[in-house]
């Protein structure tokens, strides 16, 4: 059977490594420029190399984006950078703009490019054009049903294809949004997005200015741009029988649990879909662990008809999350050094999220600094710690220990 790789977001180094922990075969990441995710803890060069390496020593793939729409002013700092990126030698640059392929092409000639999902590739004869151009990779415009994505595989064989399979959606075609610039002067396609579809909205009459009517009745607002988030969970053996080459995440903007559980899930998922179960692994169970992270609710969008009513949530931002994040493991064994990012107490309920769909729940029973071996009373957040447990758990490094919210 033909593999299929899952490609997750990885917002800052130490979400990079957590991703891995859970089992990403490759991992997307941007620079302190040229990204789409401005505000996400971009890497700087130093930071660049590491994370490349990092991956690279694990046997897991490294993808740089260079994905805005460059104006006339980043053209003339971008020689330089592709020149960084061919020293540090990533496995792909993710790129949308012709101009930039270009400029890839005579300053990096080694690194394979992958187009980005805001070329908006719908059809094959524009996959066919991009196969031409010397595109090793193309990820297909989120609007595209199954039967298309199967249809463009038929066409065009030799190029890879790359279809995302979860996270947020934003009111805009493949991503490419001129709202935000409009109402903030922040423009999303050059990585400053001020996220206005999760805006809550009224309607104001014009010669009633202040007089605010309801849509539709919610005291929160009307939130009409807010589609629910995109989850092919459910979906991956028809991917995998369509000839999809890599499954995408989005979330380079999420928390470290964000990455943690959907990357397990999904890892999960696509061992399942290529005959390989994991440990703990049920469909009940996938959907379980994704509800339990914050989300806006979940949709199929165009997988297989267009986008209803149903598949947007007008009544608030998002859908709150079961699970409190309290520290990533940074040195395993069966009393762990963490860093802590929550409050963590001894007598404490906590558990630790394993390979496969496994958790293993315990309970603290001392923490002690991790330079010192003094115990202390309890965490703040930001301190590096050693936890003694009830259990006898093989922690392994970066995996991440949570705490379920109210009993959840």
């Amino acid at each position: 059977m033909k593999t299929c790789e899952l490609l997750a977001p990885a917002g800052s180094l130490e979400k990079l490594k957590i991703a891995i922990a859970y089992g990403a075969d490759a991992v997307y990441f941007g620079a302190k420029d040229f990204s789409l995710r401005a505000k996400a803890g971009n890497l700087d060069e130093s930071g660049l190399s590491e994370a490349v390496a990092y991956a690279r020593k694990r046997g897991v793939k490294s993808y740089v984006t260079v994905n805005i729409f460059v104006r006339n002013r980043d053209i003339e700092r971008l020689p330089g950078f592709l020149c960084l990126l061919s020293e540090i030698g990533p496995d792909a640059l993710i790129i949308s703009d012709p101009g930039v392929i270009a400029l890839a092409k005579e300053h990096a000639p080694k690194i394979p490019i992958h187009l980005s999902t805001q070329a908006n590739t719908l059809n094959y004869g524009a996959a066919l054009f991009w196969q031409n151009q010397g595109i090793k990779r193309i990820n297909l415009a989120r609007e595209l049903s199954l039967n298309a994505i199967e249809s463009i595989r038929r066409r065009v064989p030799q190029v890879e294809l790359e279809v995302f399979v979860h996270g947020a959606l934003c009111i805009a075609y493949s991503g490419r949004c001129m709202l935000s610039l409009y109402l903030t002067g922040r423009e999303a396609n050059q990585g400053l997005c001020a996220h206005p579809c999760r805006y809550s909205y009224s309607l104001q009459e014009e010669k009633r200015p202040g007089e605010f009517f309801p849509v539709e009745e919610d005291e929160k607002g009307l939130y009409i741009f807010n589609s629910k988030d995109l989850c092919l969970i459910n979906r991956l053996n028809e991917l995998v029988d369509a000839g999809v080459d890599s499954l995408k995440i989005e979330g380079r903007m999420k928390g470290k649990l964000y990455v943690a559980t959907v990357v397990r899930a999904y890892r999960a998922a696509l061992d399942e879909a290529m005959g390989k179960r994991a440990p703990g692994f049920s469909r009940k169970r996938l959907t379980k662990e994704l509800m339990g992270i914050t989300s806006r609710g979940f949709t199929e969008n165009f997988f297989s008809s267009a986008p209803e009513r149903k598949d947007m949530i007008y009544h608030g931002h998002k859908v709150p999350q079961l699970f409190i994040p309290v520290g990533v493991v940074t040195k395993g064994g069966k009393h762990p050094i963490i860093k802590a990012s929550y409050v963590i107490r001894p007598k404490d309920e906590l558990e630790y999220m394993d390979e496969g769909l496994v958790d293993r729940p315990f309970r603290v029973l001392s923490i002690k600094d991790a330079k010192s071996g003094e115990d202390i009373p309890m965490t703040t957040g930001g301190e590096t710690v050693s936890l003694v447990t009830d259990k006898d758990i093989a922690f392994k490094e970066y995996g991440l220990i949570r705490k379920r919210k109210g009993g959840a």
